[in-house]
């Protein structure tokens, strides 16, 4: 069976905004997330999308925290991880820049300003090329996050620049709060706006377009993220138990499609990423 015919799924386990007021099954400390990363890996997950917290549970991007959830995450599972650099409101590009400087395969790079609730994310045409320039310097591969259809435009500058060269993996964010809402129409029309032949992963948040968002991503071909960064639901009035059981919830949308389930190894294929040896 080719790449073609595998789905990746990715896990959004901690985040830097849900709580566990939301959801009292939230990975928090190091430990914690190690062990959810391994429980989504084992589930079907093969790529970690990681942000840490610190001692009172807050977001952080602090680099020695992420070191030692990289390490305990390396110690349990073969999972590929794609540290953040979005970070969380308010963090400035140096603060959400500094977890680059770990040996990761993956991280994130916002591909513009958005709203983000009642605040917004800034990210102008000069940070997204810092941001770009490190990962290239790093060999990380970045996923040009969009939440907006204008996001895809200013990663095509980097592209046209050769501070991101091939394969492209794209995540398409929808539904975050101010931002573009998510249906099925919305995620083709955006898909169809991609380089040929990239890769794409959506991001759908809430639970009330969580699991629409896999089923339709499955339909054009795509890949898909779950976790309970995006959705702490399982089903309407039901909060998920793990994040594994919302990564198993996918993988049977997956299958019962006639597709495989990519591993770690199927994604270091496709992106080519750096081997290490665990």
């Amino acid at each position: 069976m080719s790449h073609m015919d595998k789905t990746v799924i990715t896990c959004a386990i901690t985040g830097a905004e849900t709580t566990r007021e939301q959801n009292p099954c939230l990975p928090i400390t190091p430990g914690e997330i190690a062990d959810s990363a391994a429980e989504a890996c084992e589930a079907g997950a093969s790529i970690l999308h990681l942000h840490v917290r610190d001692g009172k549970g807050n977001h952080t991007q602090d680099v020695e925290v992420f070191r030692e959830t990289v390490e305990l995450i390396r110690a349990k599972s073969n999972i590929v991880i794609e540290i953040t650099t979005g970070g969380a409101v308010g963090m400035t590009l140096e603060e959400r820049m500094r977890p680059l400087a770990l040996d990761v395969e993956m991280a994130s790079l916002d591909c513009g300003t958005m709203n983000f609730g009642d605040d917004y994310i800034i990210n102008s045409l000069p940070m997204m090329r810092e941001c770009a320039a490190m990962m290239e310097d790093r060999n990380i591969q970045p996923t040009l996050e969009c939440f907006d259809l204008s996001h895809i435009d200013a990663a095509r500058v980097l592209i046209e620049e050769e501070l991101i060269t091939s394969p492209f993996h794209y995540g398409i964010v929808l539904n975050v709060p101010g931002g573009v809402r998510y249906d099925a129409e919305t995620l083709g029309f955006f898909v169809k706006r991609l380089p040929a032949g990239s890769y794409w992963t959506s991001i759908a948040v809430g639970g009330r377009v969580a699991l629409q968002a896999v089923c339709d991503a499955v339909a054009l071909n795509g890949f898909v993220r779950v976790g309970l960064e995006d959705n702490v639901w399982y089903a309407k009035g039901e909060l998920a138990r793990s994040n594994a059981q919302l990564v198993t919830q996918a993988a049977e949308i997956i299958r019962a499609n006639g597709k495989e389930i990519a591993t770690p190894s199927d994604v270091k294929d496709m992106l080519g990423l750096k081997n290490y040896d665990r």
